[in-house]
């Protein structure tokens, strides 16, 4: 297989990772009847939850989320998209020191949401907690080590978007574990720490698609044809 192509199809896998996390969110969400589920106070691992009670001696709330295997393989599924993203685009990123170091970081904050999904907040929480410190940390400092990639490298070409959700999700981490909720309570908080991974993956992925159907165009090969 073309590297073009397998370039092609890591971009696809990154352009769904956001989509289906983001949808697994507010439909596990929905099924939540009493008490409601709240993106304000609520952690995204509660909808992983898998039994019903008070949970967090921290921030005490009722948990019961009728769907977490649902959730629950939605975490898994989107590390696995990211992951294959990452790995089937590793050669288009570039050379360069923060290339390497950003590539490796990422990856590992993808995997953190997998073992989060793989091992629910109440039925393993110490192994729960390593994967949520892989993408509290891991995945936003690989963001801001992509942005500052050398000219010519694909994240350079992503940077201004890059950086932004680098900073972002790093802000929402320390604000996070301090349970600072500024404005959007501790539970949107979180989500300003995990959602940038998925988001810069779909607009890369998208933009590098795109980016092969643009030379579609103009040289008559398939999106993942050439070189």
């Amino acid at each position: 297989m073309r590297s073009s192509v397998v370039a092609t199809i890591g971009a696809l896998c990154w352009a769904a990772a956001a989509p289906l996390f983001l949808a697994a969110n507010v439909v596990v969400g929905l099924a939540w009847d009493d008490p409601p589920f709240s993106w304000a106070t609520n952690n995204i691992s509660d909808l992983g939850n898998v039994t019903c009670g008070v949970w967090d001696t921290t921030r005490p709330r009722y948990v019961c989320s009728p769907w977490h295997n649902t959730m629950n393989v939605a975490f898994v599924l989107t590390a696995a998209l990211l992951i294959a993203g990452l790995v089937l685009t590793w050669r288009r990123w570039g050379p360069g020191r923060a290339v390497r170091w950003a590539r490796w970081l990422l990856l590992f904050g993808s995997a953190g949401l997998g073992v989060a999904g793989a091992f629910p907040a109440d039925s393993n929480e110490n192994i729960h907690l390593l994967g949520a410190v892989l993408v509290f940390g891991c995945a936003n400092a690989g963001l801001l080590t992509a942005g500052c990639a050398r000219n010519g490298t694909l994240p350079a070409r992503l940077r201004p978007a890059t950086l932004t959700l680098g900073v972002l999700g790093l802000a929402g981490s320390v604000l996070f574990i301090a349970q600072q909720g500024a404005g959007l309570g501790v539970g949107g908080m979180e989500r300003v720490a995990v959602f940038p991974l998925p988001v810069w993956a779909c607009y890369a992925g998208c933009l590098l698609y795109l980016q092969r159907a643009r030379q579609f165009r103009a040289t008559g090969s398939g999106p993942g044809d050439g070189t």
